[in-house]
């Protein structure tokens, strides 16, 4: 079974609705979930917040976040997920931003760079991983491991 469908699943069994923020993927973890038969049940909005005024626009990222940590860090990528579930009232949300390439690539934030953040009915976590291969490749690998952390995070 796909990571998509695992998720709705798991979100069908706790009666969850689901939300994110993406910048770095475009989309595609909204992308992937439209995919599956059924999802509309519980997922109502997904934010592409690709730019940092956007990010604090439309969800409320704080500028502080950002001045201090950067839009590529989990402390933004978690703010990203518990802005997105305060604006949504979704029990689950998450937020995904990073450096996809193949140019932006900071001191300490390489290429491949991505960071998560999920909140969970108020309880919020992230995580950075580094992922390689070419932009899309770095952006489908994000997905899958969205999808797949959140999967994880529901089950336990």
């Amino acid at each position: 079974m796909r990571a998509a469908e695992r998720l709705v699943e798991a979100l069908k069994k706790r009666n969850f609705k689901i939300s994110g923020a993406e910048s770095c993927t475009g989309g595609k973890v909204a992308a992937a979930l439209t995919s599956v038969s059924g999802v509309s049940s519980f997922f109502e909005e997904s934010f592409v917040v690709y730019s940092e005024r956007t990010k604090m626009k439309n969800i409320g990222v704080s500028s502080g976040i950002i001045e201090k940590y950067g839009v590529v860090s989990p402390e933004c990528a978690a703010e990203m997920a518990e802005k997105t579930a305060e604006k949504t009232g979704a029990d689950i949300a998450f937020g995904v931003t990073g450096i996809a390439g193949p140019t932006g690539a900071e001191p300490g934030k390489p290429v491949g760079t991505v960071c998560f953040g999920v909140s969970i009915r108020g309880r919020t976590g992230s995580t950075v991983r580094y992922f390689s291969g070419n932009r899309e490749s770095v952006r489908d690998q994000a997905v899958e491991f969205l999808l797949n952390w959140m999967v994880g995070l529901l089950e336990a």
